[in-house]
């Protein structure tokens, strides 16, 4: 559950960042008839990503406990990681010109056609979002023992997410925006080194990574990873109840890599930002 709260939390927010940005402008362009076409691109977006990621995951349960499954598993489970780096650095080094970007594409949409290009604009732009957080929720319930949490987990993000997003927008409260993903995107890391050491669980039961193979400890009578406190270990933070060698090497090794050049990317843009 915690680990879709985090997701959807974080993917709400800057998917109603993007639509608020895009609704600001065609209000103040006086162009609020165009509204309409942004809500149906929004709409599309999440109507296909949602489909998408039910097929995945029904076409892939039919596969159950088989060789096909396990492989389809690390796949995801090394994309979202690769996806959840990439954003969250992207996210940490463009939240200042976001809004400046996405108005610069409205205005050129709508120059080539509005209802069309608006559309197009807002499908895109929450479509990316939606893609993304079917990955990282594949990767969670393939993870997990207990699904039925997941979706508690992802409406209470979602629920957090759009009271964000009414407090940003409707009243007139700010949010430190460069705070919030910093807080985030430090959790969204250590997730991301938890889907790391799973790939490397398959990878090694596979056969592919057979180095380092040997049980570093046994803490399943202390925290039993089909417990329900164990699983929310498991799915968010990684904990493994037998770690291989191999496993915690990773999981040390990407933590200390990615934590040490997120922090220092924020102190040199929070030099930037006070030089100017």
């Amino acid at each position: 559950m915690l680990a879709t709260l985090v997701i959807f939390l974080r993917e709400g927010v800057e998917g109603s960042m993007v639509v608020a940005i895009l609704l600001a402008f065609l209000s103040r362009s006086g162009q609020r008839r165009y509204f309409r076409d942004v809500f149906i691109g929004v709409g599309a977006a999440l109507l296909l990503a949602a489909a998408g990621g039910v097929i995945a995951y029904i076409t892939i349960r039919t596969y159950a406990g088989s060789r096909v499954q396990t492989i389809f598993e690390t796949g995801t489970y090394l994309l979202a990681a690769v996806i959840l780096t990439y954003m969250t650095f992207w996210m940490r080094s463009h939240a200042r010109s976001l809004k400046s970007e996405l108005q610069s594409r409205a205005d050129t949409a709508m120059t080539r056609g509005a209802r069309t290009g608006m559309a197009l604009l807002a499908f895109q732009a929450v479509g990316r979002e939606g893609l993304e957080t079917v990955v990282f929720t594949l990767a969670i319930a393939f993870s997990t023992r207990h699904s039925g949490s997941l979706l508690v987990g992802a409406l209470i993000g979602l629920a957090i997410a759009l009271a964000i997003a009414f407090v940003m927008y409707r009243l007139g409260h700010r949010l430190n925006i460069g705070r919030f993903f910093t807080i985030v995107g430090t959790l969204l890391m250590v997730f991301a080194a938890g889907l790391l050491v799973d790939a490397v669980q398959n990878m090694q039961e596979l056969g592919w990574l057979p180095v380092a193979t040997h049980p570093l400890w046994h803490t399943g009578s202390l925290l039993n990873e089909n417990s329900a406190l164990g699983d929310i270990a498991h799915s968010f933070f990684g904990y493994a109840q037998s770690p291989t060698v191999l496993q915690a090497v990773v999981y040390v090794l990407y933590l200390g890599c990615v934590l040490f050049v997120f922090f220092s990317v924020r102190q040199r843009l929070g030099r930037q930002s006070a030089a100017h």
